[in-house]
């Protein structure tokens, strides 16, 4: 590494922590990218969240997204990819999914910034007055607002704010985000602001050469700008010789050890590793002037080993109508590779649409699963499929786990073909079915606080004792979040208990059904909430844990759970 070595590895002051002097003000690191779309900015800014929490600090991240939706909630699945839920009900952007996950933290609908959100209140605000007449511009008007945003996740108690830029510079619609970084420099100061730039290497085969022209144009163009990188992570299928560095640093005017080599992973949980040989985490801390001890990654270098050294394999398939964009799932593809490597397991991960599930056909897509996942929708396109793949478990006892619509899909399975009643489904799906199993029960004081008519964001349920959800929790009352609308109708509530079907988790006021799952099965558990956006890799969900534990007894392969999974959910 190039340049003093970190210098204060040795003393284990906090930077928030009273002093002599004046108290540390809260940092800001913004991460930009160029060149090319998803270089993984997302894992970039997430890992280094990870990587200064290691180190003691206090930290938070953040998206400034530029698409003029207000938020992702009603943005198609296979553009978008799915939607993560915060706490606080907010429909965010999947990469606040990818910071919760690596920094173990749970972030605010605050956390995400849209340009639709910032001209919506900008115009809110000038219908109202606020702006005294003023002609509205993008500068001030707009570049406010967005500093405005940034201030107040720094408000948060919290030493460093990490804010990714979404797109790529150059692009038009980032402009409003590029200068309100650049003036929030000014602002609270030059030494209070870093400026990280993810940019790409490519490999030219036929001259057997990797290009750093790519890497010196991104540069100059956010240098047009008015801002110049202090770090700027390099992206590349390959490793980086100490030449290709030192030419970067050359060319785009930064210290020769604030080039971060960033080759193609085996696991994205590895990146935080390597990017700390790098010396990443140093060189921020000594840019910020943050004093902390040396990062602890001792518990997340066994995680990413006991990941990367599995023998053993399991199938899982996820049924979706989405699966032909996998973001679409990928909270569930990450929680079910959580709790397969918390096993010691690998995992092949089967993606089966489910609007090709139809008759027979479906018996070819699950006959060799050890397990399903029926994750959550809407729309009807798809659904008879899922309900398919839901009778194939149940018939055949594969373990199955169903979120949200899985779990309605379940109910809606277990009504027509135990219950006998040929025609029962959601009204969501019809409206005039003489069967709503499944039906709007919420009640409107309910949902009017987290999204008009759904449940979006954190809610309590009650698991029944003696129940497999209770015994996989460890503990009668738990939090998950809800992004739905449609309820298991209490109508038919006695009737899927007398049949077989326990209703093993309920609202505190026991007026609504969470938890669902079949008495006489290895393995059959749904829920009404999303648990896979509060599954992490080095704490897997229980639910998650359950499944990949049955999956694996199904294929009789040994499963020794280690001693440092914890199965509750704080």
């Amino acid at each position: 590494m190039d340049g003093p070595l970190f210098t204060s590895e040795s003393t284990t002051q906090h930077p928030s922590e009273e002093t002599d002097g004046p108290p540390t003000p809260t940092k800001f690191v913004f991460v930009t990218g160029g060149v090319v779309s998803s270089l993984g900015k997302g894992i970039a800014a997430s890992s280094l969240g990870r990587l200064l929490k290691s180190r003691g600090l206090r930290v938070v991240n953040q998206k400034l997204d530029p698409y003029i939706n207000v938020d992702p909630g009603t943005m198609n699945p296979f553009q978008h990819g799915e939607v993560f839920v915060t706490d606080d009900g907010g429909e965010t952007d999947l990469d606040l999914g990818h910071y919760e996950r690596f920094t173990g933290e749970n972030l605010k609908r605050t956390s995400n910034v849209t340009s639709g959100s910032i001209y919506l209140s900008v115009i809110q605000k000038e219908r109202r007055g606020d702006y005294l007449g003023d002609t509205v511009q993008v500068i001030p008007h707009i570049t406010n607002e967005i500093k405005d945003r940034i201030r107040r996740v720094g408000e948060q108690d919290v030493d460093v704010v990490i804010t990714e830029v979404g797109g790529t510079v150059g692009d038009i619609e980032s402009l409003p985000f590029l200068e309100a970084i650049r003036q929030f420099g000014n602002d609270v100061g030059r030494e209070n602001v870093m400026f990280v730039h993810v940019t790409l290497v490519p490999y030219i085969a036929t001259s057997e050469e990797l290009k750093t022209k790519p890497t010196q144009h991104s540069v100059a163009e956010l240098r047009s700008k008015g801002i110049t990188p202090d770090v700027i992570i390099v992206r590349s299928d390959r490793e980086i010789d100490e030449g290709v560095r030192k030419k970067i640093s050359l060319f785009c005017d930064v210290q020769p050890r604030a080039v971060i080599a960033a080759p193609d992973a085996r696991d994205i949980y590895e990146v935080p590793l390597i990017l700390h040989d790098g010396g990443l985490d140093a060189v921020v801390c000594d840019r910020l002037g943050l004093v902390t001890g040396p990062p602890n990654l001792d518990a997340w270098r066994s995680m990413v080993d006991r990941a990367l050294s599995s023998t053993r394999t399991i199938r899982v398939g996820i049924v979706g109508k989405y699966v032909g964009l996998p973001d679409a799932y990928l909270s569930v593809a990450e929680a079910l590779r959580h709790a397969a490597a918390g096993q010691g397991l690998g995992l092949d991960l089967i993606w089966v649409p489910s609007d090709e599930l139809t008759g027979l056909l479906a018996d070819s897509y699950l006959e060799d699963l050890d397990g399903i996942v029926i994750p959550g929708g809407f729309g009807y396109r798809g659904v008879e499929g899922k309900v398919q793949a839901i009778r194939y478990a149940r018939e055949n006892r594969v373990p199955l786990l169903g979120l949200c619509l899985g779990l309605q899909c379940s109910v809606i399975e277990f009504g027509r073909n135990v219950l006998g009643l040929a025609d029962a489904n959601s009204t969501e799906f019809d409206p005039s079915t003489p069967h709503p199993v499944i039906d709007l029960m919420a009640s409107q004081e309910d949902v009017e606080e987290k999204g008009g008519t759904m449940r979006l964001g954190l809610y309590a349920a009650k698991l029944a004792e003696g129940s497999k959800t209770r015994e996989l929790y460890g503990q009668e009352l738990v939090y998950e979040r809800h992004r739905h609308r449609w309820e298991v109708n209490n109508r038919y509530r006695k009737d899927l208990e007398k049949a077989g079907m326990r209703l093993s988790g309920l609202s505190p006021d026991d007026n609504l059904v969470e938890y669902i799952e079949l008495v006489d099965h290895p393995y059959f558990v749904g829920t009404q909430a999303h648990p896979e956006f509060r599954s992490r890799p080095d704490t897997p969900h229980p639910l998650f844990m359950g499944l990949v534990r049955a999956a694996a007894a199904r294929t009789d392969q040994v499963v020794v759970l280690p001693e440092t999974v914890d199965l509750t959910i704080e």
